[in-house]
């Protein structure tokens, strides 16, 4: 178990002044305003519809909610600065009026973008691409001073899917963190969060590896960040559709916390919530 660990790993962050303990692992909910997320149900249109949706996941014990306005899917439409701000905006000020406690965290990987939703309330940066696709969010994530979630990916959302191709997938991502971390830690970065971005510029293999080998992250002492919610990794194994990879996801979420997640992002919080609940049961016993 991943509480058998030498390492110890950093167990707080620091969230618009709000400390969250994640020595027990939390939930995080995903909720898309943009057209063509490769989850048809994740899909919000509309501020009523993202509020409701919003109120469920936080009634059903989400920690955090990531809001995206851009689809990172593979092949997904690319869209200006201005348009993915424009959809972003409005959501994050009205989530953060309705839902005052709410801890929010934003899905971009464009500078602007992410400082534009901290001002408006949001709390956290979720960028997929590591700062590689905006050379300005490392020290923008610097001067804002809020949590991180470094995510590898190689390419961009319309080309990592071609660039998906390791000798040790393992290693690449474990060095790439490295690297990274280290970058942002000479800005003064405090609250860093690592997510091996299942899926993004990897075959399912890969990702099996990667789920395999996670407890390995923890040498790094960063929490990590889980996000294989009803991808093809589950569904393409299962020979289903990613309507139907809600069991799959959850046995798998199951064996991530099992190998040291300490959040976990899903479109299904009452589901991934109940895993968390399950697995505190055996491992605090």
């Amino acid at each position: 178990m991943a509480k058998d660990t030498f390492f110890q790993k950093k167990a707080t962050v620091n969230a618009g002044g709000k400390l969250i303990d994640l020595s027990s692992p939390k939930v995080m909910g995903i909720i898309n305003i943009t057209p063509d997320s490769f989850y048809a149900e994740s899909r919000k249109n509309g501020i009523a519809d993202v509020l409701q949706q919003a109120e469920k996941m936080l009634a059903d014990g989400a920690t955090f909610l990531d809001i995206g306005a851009y689809s990172s899917r593979p092949g997904a439409t690319d869209i200006s600065v201005q348009e993915e701000t424009d959809r972003l905006l409005p959501v994050v000020e009205a989530i953060a009026s309705a839902f005052p406690g709410a801890v929010i965290s934003i899905d971009t990987f464009r500078a602007k973008v992410a400082e534009v939703a901290i001002h408006a309330g949001a709390h956290i940066i979720n960028d997929i691409s590591g700062g590689q696709l905006d050379e300005d969010m490392f020290a923008t994530v610097a001067r804002l001073q809020v949590p991180y979630i470094l995510m590898h990916m190689k390419g961009n959302p319309q080309t990592m899917q071609q660039l998906a191709n390791y000798e040790d997938v393992f290693a690449e991502v474990h060095d790439y963190f490295v690297k990274k971390i280290y970058r942002l830690r000479q800005l003064g970065v405090h609250d860093i969060i690592l997510d091996p971005g299942f899926g993004f510029a990897k075959k399912p293999e890969h990702s099996y590896v990667l789920m395999n080998r996670m407890q390995e992250f923890n040498i790094l002492q960063l929490p990590i960040l889980v996000g294989i919610s009803r991808k093809k990794m589950i569904y393409s194994l299962l020979n289903t559709t990613a309507d139907e990879a809600l069991n799959g996801t959850t046995a798998l979420n199951t064996i991530a916390l099992m190998k040291g997640a300490s959040i976990l992002r899903v479109h299904d919080v009452k589901e991934a919530v109940e895993a968390v609940k399950v697995y505190n049961a055996v491992t605090l016993s």
